[in-house]
């Protein structure tokens, strides 16, 4: 019996591995893949051990700078990570931060470059092939047809999370009197925030029901050396949490983790169902799994390699005022009263580093973030609502204001009703307008994008307006997190529709002359005269 068992799993695991052979032959076959690394690096992503690791690979990919001069952490840090952004520049290392020993870090996702970098592949959409292939388990039939999806299957094994017992996190231990949140460099960002924020938090909860874990990214304004404000908008899982225990009368225990390695601070940001495990998420863009530590004064575990700490509770009933901040809107959000956060203990690393970001007007690292989520969320809502091509999310409106979605029209209003069903998918409520647009509109080239939005669209009869929830954030509601939605039908209109007269076609030239011009494009000298022009407008400009 032990001879067959090991007979099955040595089958089991050959299959496994021509499984694999097959797989990286078919994404090759297809061009997706140029030899067997890359199609390596798409069932094994990137795992960094931690944020050092990844910072040492954007040192020596070129796309991190460390700047020598000393810099203030109260609005110099803003103010040149700001200027490194609206220039795609690269990630930022302070080595020297006035009036403090630890080192920030900003700018770590703010590029596309940088993004590919943290999950270990080569383009965004990469993470899409990805996650649509894991999930495309079709029924199959026949036992060796069965046997191929258990790759699929083993891999699933790295998505949950470890539990180790010492970890690099609680190399030194602040606790009672010694906990002083003023001893870490925490930026004031804008000029007119309520005081000192910290802006890259992945904070832990549990649900005091069900002891189902939540990351979440709210920032957290310091009160004092051991309190923070807890921003929980009234959407946010963290909120949820907390509401529950305040009906049960018990303190909630939360931990804060800074600076966990890219798939966990990605993951702490990611639109996931309520009760889904972030480092689940965390762990399929690993291809590991997330080691964790116990905490030592409250009933969590955080990530082991994270470079800080801040373990504590949030009391039932307590407010207190936080704000004003500059956030990713662009604009102040105004004072409002959130639950205070109040610390029992600080751990860290000892050669941690403080990492940050900054929000506000777009182009900002948040941006590249955002895009990762329209990507990487993309197969998912096809899923759900399969005449979906695609979808843009346009930094421009800070990604809860616009979006821009393709799909396969097959019936009169079946605009109004993707637009509908888009609204009822999680954070997708938030979106406050709504175009879509027909298959063969490329909804990542803005240029087509308004092309299509101001040539098909009738004002009275292709606009639906709604009311529902907003984003907190969103200041031109007439009530807090409560106001109007818009989707615009920019397709072709039918009959069915109102649409009454013959729709026009397209002015485009026949794909026999393009073939002939291609043929002879290059004998024209076109390319050549506009390299030339390229050149003189080049030197005109430098000699000004």
């Amino acid at each position: 019996m032990l001879f067959t068992f090991n007979l099955t799993i040595l089958t089991i695991l050959t299959i496994i591995n021509k499984y694999k052979i097959f797989w990286f032959e078919r994404k090759a076959k297809h061009g997706k893949m140029s030899n067997v690394e890359d199609v390596a690096k798409v069932l094994f992503m990137k795992a960094y051990k931690n944020l050092q690791e990844f910072i040492a690979t954007l040192e020596k990919e070129g796309e991190l700078l460390r700047i020598k001069e000393e810099v203030s952490a109260e609005l110099e840090i803003s103010e040149i990570t700001d200027r490194v952004c609206k220039l795609n520049g690269p990630a930022l290392f302070f080595e020297r931060v006035k009036g403090h020993k630890i080192p920030v870090v900003t700018n770590l996702f703010g590029s596309f470059r940088r993004v590919c970098l943290a999950f270990g592949v080569k383009k965004i959409d990469e993470l899409t092939e990805i996650l649509l292939d894991f999930i495309e388990i079709r029924q199959v039939e026949g036992f060796f047809e069965k046997l191929k999806i258990i790759p699929k299957l083993w891999q699933t094994k790295n998505f949950f999370p470890k539990i180790i017992k010492k970890a690099p996190c609680q190399e030194i231990v602040w606790r009672g009197d010694k906990v002083n949140l003023f001893k870490l460099p925490i930026l004031k960002c804008w000029p007119e925030d309520g005081g000192l924020f910290i802006t890259l938090p992945c904070v832990i909860t549990k649900d005091p029901e069900t002891g189902i874990r939540n990351i979440g990214m709210y920032r957290m304004q310091v009160f004092s050396e051991n309190e923070t404000g807890m921003h929980w908008q009234i959407h946010k899982v963290g909120a949820k949490h907390y509401q529950k225990a305040e009906k049960l009368g018990q303190k909630l225990p939360v931990a804060v983790a800074i600076g966990p390695d890219p798939a966990v601070i990605y993951s702490a940001t990611a639109p996931l169902p309520e009760d889904m495990d972030e480092l689940l998420l965390a762990g399929f863009l690993r291809g590991k799994p997330v080691e964790l530590v116990k905490c030592l004064t409250v009933p969590l575990e955080v990530p082991a390699e994270s470079q800080i700490i801040l373990e504590g509770y949030v009391e039932p009933y307590e407010r207190r005022l936080e704000g004003p901040f500059g956030d990713h809107t662009g604009y102040y959000t105004p004072q409002d009263y959130y639950p205070v956060f109040k610390i029992t203990c600080i751990t860290m690393r000892k050669d941690t580093i403080y990492p940050a970001t900054i929000v506000g007007k777009p182009p900002m690292e948040d941006c590249y973030l955002g895009k990762v989520t329209e990507r990487l969320f993309l197969p998912l809502i096809k899923k759900i609502l399969p005449e979906v091509i695609d979808i843009n999310l346009p930094w421009e409106g800070v990604f809860h204001n616009l979006a821009f979605v393709s799909i396969d029209k097959r019936y009169p209003g079946h605009a109004f009703k993707v637009a509908s069903a888009l609204w009822g998918l999680g954070q997708m409520m938030f979106t406050k307008i709504i175009v879509i647009f027909d298959k063969e509109v490329n909804v990542q080239n803005l240029s087509e994008v308004l092309f299509y939005m101001s040539g098909n669209v009738d004002p009275e009869r292709d606009i639906m307006i709604v009311k529902g929830p907003v984003d907190a954030l969103d200041h031109a509601s007439s009530y807090p997190a409560f106001g109007s939605k818009m989707c615009i039908d920019a397709t072709k209109k039918w009959k069915e529709e109102g649409y009454q007269r013959e729709w026009p076609k397209e002015a485009i030239m026949t794909p026999e002359i393009k073939t002939k011009i291609d043929k002879i494009w290059k004998k024209l000298g076109i390319e050549e005269f506009l390299k030339k022009e390229v050149r003189i407008y080049e030197n005109s400009h430098n000699e000004r």
